[in-house]
């Protein structure tokens, strides 16, 4: 076990007394060095060596005063010499230095003046002889003390996944594979992480153990790794008197890690220099809330090509955990950090919280959640000390009043190494702020042997009763990141284990796989509701003697989510089930990018919801006015499935628009194996071919062609003569296999078709100028590009059509307002809007709509409302005309729009809203939630005044937006 810092200190102090009066290198180095390695403990172990011998850089011979590789290199002078010149010979050293036997930290002394460079961050700190215990912590990694700041982005969790990788493929292609491979790669990441932290004595004492007691040829590496483990399983007082001395100086670590026997692995001598690059590095510095993901990505070669792409950053962890319960456990130790009764109450409640992850994947959730409860343990443990008023004396009693441990962490994985990997990741942040603690109250602590150990099952999730993971009275907190699966992406299996959740509720297939969690969450919490309710909001309720304590606060749950699940269809189904389950949302973050900064990173849109079945006065919506920006904390009265503030409506498909509004529906359906369908070389040869062709080769436009100016035809042949269609052979041609094709499909419905080969098989184009809505746009628009197209342009079902359209109505359509009521309720393809007629168009409140103004009746305020409107819409026209040149596409990027063109929008922006103030009272709406919440209430006005109607219409989907395909 260390020494604690306060006797490392006094034996500096000894140290200095003792060498005062030492000035000659060559009589008087190596003693002085020897003493000073027991000022840490460090006596009968050898841990680095006198004179090494090295080669210079140009080929000479060098001979360093003391070397420890990877950890140290030290050039002694007498007394006065230059210590510049010093550092300049040990430099010189390197050339003949092992890339991994490089010293962190190269010290120079010339007895009287110690100066101290950490090649980590480049600090230099120079100190006199008799300072040096002011300065001893520089040397803590000696002793087995080293602290340092964690950092997810630091390149060392990528180098380290990096090394391991290599290490598992050497392994993998000598046969050594499957569940063995897995475990013995855990257990080689413990003792790496073991032989930087103070676990093993002295420091790196793996890697010494690999160096010195195994061949060079890696032949006999396997059996002494495997003697290695049996070691770390076994207790000290239990082992062979016989032992080696270098392997019983390993402590026994329990927990069950090193128990399973597991074959021999052959290594050779690259595999083996393979594992001493990995002890190279600094393990100590790893982020475990991260490098558990890269650590399995190293098994996936695929994976492993974009190293560092998949894990999920800290900074997105700490948007889930901050506002479920991080920051109301910091606002109440700031409550009660002053009184000392109160304090330990709240650390006792701290003991009592329970954390439950069932997707927890590498466990980055729980390692974060613990990491941060222990940072705040160690603040209740800096005020207990103060308040207490015994001075270094706490220091002895500090370590028994340290309760939180990993066994409060509960977590399901349907693999075995990653379920593997969150077990040891919770280990070695526990270790680290054992570290911490260590630092700040100066006696060593680690939890060596392992007794508790977290909770991690390995099984699905979907399947497994999760009280028998967690009794859910017994549970604070479930969280996570279940798996971001559309209902296209899932596997047969995963279809089956979600169909056994979802299947009672109606309508559940269009539902997202993240949906099965939320169902099963709130079950859960229902289960924990009959003993919770015994207590109110902010009381403990007495335990059965069954169970351990109770949370301290009822059951909540947050998960990150595809957006998917609060947008567009999936809300009345998924949102419908939980609100009459008694549902309340608590907080949410609106949609954001779910990222990090590696190279190639993932992004997905996402959100994250905080719910229970218990309402709460302070609620918070955390908006983004950039998906990639900072989080905007806004309170909320009520939050509502669509992450608004405002009442819970479930927006459902609807048949029909609100009165007085314009009927929209989807373009022609064309069903012709796309031989209607001609490109400009197509046209081209079919006009060379059969010139009479051109009567009846109409412009053809979908998204697509709308969107980007691309040019595309059809044959309309809708009423055209039999003779004239004989004629043309070429046009007979591309009939027939019209015909054939639909006869050859399953659909007895297209088969039919295959009777009129010569017409679409849906054909709904307007005879009159119409508005086009694209079916899909992107999100990074801020306005969907709509249009006027005139009757000779046939519409594809990939466009929505409005064809009694007015210039008034596509102000509306064109306005910022409806614009932010298709960011709310639409579903998604990807992460781009899907336009919807049911869900979007036919739901959207309208403003009042003035009556038809009567010739010498005076202009109410509604019908200036309207002709404000219009002129405004004319003006975004013509502001696109400026442009002729450019596509929708071009004059919508938010990189590209014109300024004339944005200015037209703010103008109709300004009409619009000036149109629903005659309606709402409210004049100005800040963003997108304030106008969304707006059009719920008006949406909520509107539809109490609607007739009762039998049944409920459904949107017919069409061809690609969403037709059974033929």
């Amino acid at each position: 076990m260390p020494l604690s810092w306060n006797e490392i200190k006094s034996r500096a102090l000894a140290f200095s007394r003792t060498w005062a009066d030492a000035a000659n290198e060559d009589a008087q180095a190596k003693p002085f060095w020897i003493d000073f390695f027991e000022i840490f403990g460090i006596t009968n172990k050898r841990v680095a060596s006198f004179e090494h011998n090295v080669k210079k850089h140009g080929g000479g011979q060098g001979f360093v005063d003391l070397f420890w590789p990877g950890m140290l290199l030290v050039e002694q002078k007498s007394r006065g010499k230059n210590l510049d010149a010093a550092f300049d010979q040990a430099l010189g050293y390197f050339p003949g230095i092992a890339e991994r036997d490089l010293p962190q930290l190269i010290v120079v002394c010339d007895f009287a003046r110690f100066r101290v460079h950490d090649l980590a961050n480049g600090q230099v700190t120079e100190f006199a002889l008799a300072d040096l215990h002011q300065h001893v912590r520089l040397f803590g990694f000696i002793a087995g003390y080293k602290v340092q700041t964690i950092q997810a982005q630091d390149p060392v969790n990528i180098r380290a996944a990096e090394r391991m990788g290599r290490l598992h493929d050497a392994l993998h292609a000598s046969g050594y594979d499957g569940h063995p491979l897995q475990v013995l790669l855990v257990r080689l990441l413990f003792c790496l992480f073991a032989d930087d932290t103070g676990i093993f004595q002295p420091a790196q004492a793996l890697r010494q153990f690999i160096e010195e007691r195994t061949s060079e040829d890696g032949s006999d590496l396997g059996p002494r790794l495997a003697q290695l483990f049996q070691v770390l399983n076994t207790p000290e007082d239990k082992r062979s008197k016989n032992l080696d001395e270098q392997l019983a100086a390993f402590p026994y670590i329990n927990g069950k890690l090193f128990e399973e026997p597991l074959p021999l692995a052959d290594f050779n001598a690259t595999m083996r220099t393979a594992l001493l690059d990995a002890c190279a590095l600094d393990w100590s510095a790893i982020s475990p809330a991260i490098f558990g993901s890269l650590f399995q990505s190293i098994m996936d070669e695929k994976a492993r090509r974009n190293l560092g792409a998949h894990y999920t950053s800290e900074e997105n962890i700490l948007k889930l955990i901050r506002p479920l319960f991080l920051d109301a456990l910091w606002a109440e130790f700031h409550k009660v950090k002053n009184n000392k009764n109160r304090l330990f109450d709240f650390h006792k409640k701290l003991r009592h919280l329970t954390f439950f992850d069932p997707a927890c994947g590498c466990g980055n959730f729980l390692v974060m959640s613990y990491r941060e409860l222990r940072l705040l343990e160690l603040e209740v443990l800096r005020a207990s000390h103060k308040l207490s008023g015994q001075g270094g004396q706490q220091a002895l009693d500090v370590h028994q009043l340290i309760s939180l441990n990993v066994d409060q962490f509960y977590g399901i994985e349907i693999e075995e190494f990653p379920a593997q990997i969150a077990q040891v990741a919770l280990w070695l942040v526990d270790h680290q702020m054992n570290l911490r603690v260590s630092e700040e109250f100066g006696l060593y602590f680690a939890r060596i042997p392992l007794k508790n150990s977290p909770h991690i099952v390995h099984g699905n999730a979907l399947t497994l009763d999760w009280e028998e993971v967690l009794p859910a009275q017994r549970c604070s907190y479930v969280l996570g990141n279940p798996p971001f699966l559309g209902k296209k992406e899932q596997s047969a299996a995963q279809k089956a284990d979600f169909e056994c959740v979802m299947g009672h509720i109606k309508g559940f297939g269009v539902l997202d796989f993240v949906a099965a969690w939320y169902v099963k969450a709130t079950r859960y919490m229902q289960g924990a509701g009959a003993w919770q309710a015994q207590a109110g909001p902010h009381t403990v309720p007495a335990a059965p003697k069954s169970a351990q304590p109770a949370p301290a606060t009822p059951l909540r749950v947050a998960f990150v989510s595809t957006n998917s699940i609060t947008q567009g269809e999936q809300v009345g189904v998924l949102w419908g089930w939980m609100l009459a389950q008694g549902v309340h949302i608590h907080f949410a973050h609106r949609t954001f990018s779910w990222t990090n900064e590696a190279k190639g990173k993932a992004a997905v849109h996402c959100v994250i919801v905080g719910f229970g079945l218990q309402d709460v006065a302070e609620k918070t919506i955390f908006e983004y006015e950039d998906i990639k920006g900072e989080a905007l904390a806004v309170p909320a009265t009520h939050i509502n499935p669509y992450l608004i503030d405002g009442p819970d409506l479930l927006i459902t498909a609807q048949k029909n628009a609100f009165p007085n509004v314009p009927p929209v529906s989807y373009g022609s359906f064309a069903l012709d194996g796309g031989h209607f369908t001609i490109n400009a070389e197509e046209r081209a040869e079919l006009l060379s071919a059969d010139p009479k062709a051109a009567d009846y080769l109409r412009p053809f436009i979908g998204g697509e062609e709308f969107l980007h100016s691309t040019p595309r035809w059809c044959l309309w042949l809708l009423n055209a003569p039999p003779a004239t269609l004989k004629s043309m052979p070429s046009v007979i041609k591309r009939i027939e296999a019209v015909r054939h094709w639909r006869t050859s499909r399953d659909r007895e419905t297209t088969k039919k078709l295959a009777l009129t080969p010569t017409v679409f098989a849906e054909i709904r184009q307007p005879g009159t100028h119409y508005v086009a809505i694209p079916t899909v746009s992107s999100e990074r628009r801020h306005f969907i590009p709509m249009g006027f197209l005139e009757p000779s342009i046939v519409a594809s079902n990939q466009l929505y059509i409005v064809p009694s359209a007015t210039l008034y109505h596509f102000g509306i359509l064109s306005s910022t307002m409806h614009n932010a009521w298709v960011r709310a309720v639409c579903g998604r393809l990807e992460s781009r809007y899907r336009y919807s007629a049911a869900i979007v168009y036919n739901t959207f409140p309208w403003p009042d709509l003035p009556e038809k103004l009567e010739p010498n009746q005076p202009q109410t305020p509604a019908h200036k409302a309207q002709t404000a409107i219009e002129k405004a819409a004319q003006a975004v026209l013509d502001a696109r005309a400026q442009f002729p040149g450019s596509s929708l596409a071009d004059l919508y990027d938010p990189l590209t729009m014109p300024p004339a063109l944005l200015k037209a929008h703010q103008k109709l922006d300004a009409a619009v809203d000036a149109a629903y103030a005659l309606v709402g009272g409210k004049k100005t709406w800040k963003n997108d939630a304030e106008r969304v919440a707006f059009l719920f209430e008006r949406y909520q006005h509107l539809t109490s005044l609607l007739p009762a109607v039998k049944g409920k219409g459904k949107e017919k989907t069409k061809g690609k937006a969403g037709r059974k395909q033929a």
